[in-house]
């Protein structure tokens, strides 16, 4: 895609049609933040960066914040009034933390700009606020918990099957943990990945951290089981993974270290980039249950753009977030990793460029899996279609109540009672507050 077709098809039909103009004699620069910054993603940015100046005269600069950092860093920048003009790729319950204590712009001029007729049915349903508005929009969706394989590693072993159920991993993981390989790169940290992940065990389980109106409802026999099945499941992991939390558990896999992995659909590019030799061995499955009596329970963080309330500069802040939906810029975003950020908008699923994507054809059976699981994913602030919005999602998972829980009882050996009585309490303070 040339620069030359960006601008022409911004030309023709571009999202930011719908919205006001920012004024031309603008000089400060829009702030771009984002957790999501490996080398082809900031080429991508780059591109639609500079797509954006040449059509409005705008800069913009791009500033990486981390997966496990953002929090404090969004505080501090909340705090000072410093605050980033677009912020993206951070999860759907921290757009609506945000937004609920008034630290967000409202987004549905920005969805209606974009074409509310082109996004999946009920794709922004997790991002509408308490009082009807949308807080933010999604940039992308992801199957954050997905279960890798290796087939070559399951053929040796003598399995037959990709597991389902937790026993089934548990065998698998066994037989093919040997000659330096581990079975699992499951992370134990005090952590964001660890309280994400366990909060998937939980469901996969049976059960939930919230009644469908908001009461803590941890203490419950899914949580204890996922507690039992994650102590059993530590023999089976790297002895790093105490720490492990979303870059070692991926490279733990990736590079040949676990016969499993949970992950994202990076683990596509990573392979084929890093290890090539493992490339045509791999595949995925949604992530084992207790009993197939369970339905899968697919974590999708439902990665989000949002506005600061503060921004000094919300109406140019609000043409580059429709922008960024632009085809040309939108399509080398997502084929920068592809498979890990899903597209949003069924118009760009359907879009032939983004199909032609060597990544995406190899393992399209993978790709559809991971789509379909993502569009009917969920989260701590959208734990099933019953569930009220949670918009103190982000505070619990911020205050690694969770991952501490988990480390209490399967590192620790911590009377199981108590710690669920604390953590409990502790995300019922959260609520409270």
């Amino acid at each position: 895609m040339t620069r030359r077709t960006a601008l022409g098809g911004l030309a023709a039909a571009s999202a930011m049609a719908g919205l006001p103009r920012a004024a031309r004699a603008q000089t400060a620069p829009l702030r771009w933040w984002s957790p999501q910054s490996s080398p082809a993603q900031a080429a991508a940015y780059e591109f639609q960066i500079e797509a954006f100046k040449a059509a409005t005269g705008i800069d913009v600069v791009f500033e990486r914040t981390s997966d496990e950092g953002y929090a404090p860093q969004l505080a501090a920048a909340f705090s000072s009034g410093e605050v980033p003009d677009v912020v993206t790729h951070l999860p759907s319950f921290a757009a609506q933390t945000y937004y609920a204590n008034g630290l967000l712009e409202p987004f549905n001029d920005v969805i209606e700009a974009i074409g509310t007729e082109k996004y999946y049915e009920g794709a922004n349903n997790v991002f509408l606020a308490e009082d009807g508005n949308y807080c933010a929009t999604g940039i992308g969706n992801s199957a954050a918990n997905m279960l890798w394989v290796r087939r070559d590693l399951m053929a040796e072993a003598g399995i037959d099957k990709i597991p389902e159920t937790w026993d089934e991993l548990r065998n698998a993981v066994s037989a093919m943990q040997k000659g330096g390989i581990y079975g699992a790169p499951l992370p134990y940290g005090v952590n964001s990945m660890t309280s994400l992940i366990f909060i998937g065990f939980i469901h996969q389980a049976g059960g939930q951290v919230f009644t469908p109106d908001l009461q803590v409802n941890l203490d419950n026999e899914g949580t204890r089981n996922a507690l039992e099945f994650y102590k059993e499941m530590r023999e089976y992991c790297p002895p790093g993974a105490t720490n492990y939390s979303w870059g070692e558990s991926l490279t733990a896999f990736v590079s040949g270290a676990t016969a499993t992995g949970i992950y994202t659909g990076r683990v596509l590019i990573n392979v084929n980039d890093q290890n090539p030799p493992l490339a045509d061995h791999i595949t995925c499955a949604t992530y084992p249950r207790m009993s197939t009596d369970i339905a899968p329970w697919t974590f999708n963080d439902f990665a989000s753009v949002f506005i600061p309330a503060q921004s000094q500069n919300k109406e140019a802040a609000k043409q580059f977030a429709a922008f960024l939906f632009d085809p040309p810029g939108y399509i080398r975003q997502l084929h920068a990793a592809p498979g890990h950020v899903l597209p949003i908008l069924r118009t760009i699923s359907e879009n032939p460029e983004y199909q032609d994507n060597a990544i995406i054809q190899k393992y399209s059976s993978e790709v559809d899996l991971m789509a379909a699981s993502a569009a009917n994913g969920f989260n701590l602030g959208y734990e099933s279609p019953e569930h009220q919005s949670n918009s103190k999602a982000g505070e619990i998972i911020g205050s690694n109540i969770i991952s501490e829980m988990v480390g209490r009882v399967v590192l620790n050996g911590d009377n199981v009672d108590e710690a669920l009585s604390d953590a409990s309490q502790a995300i019922e303070a959260i609520m409270a507050s």
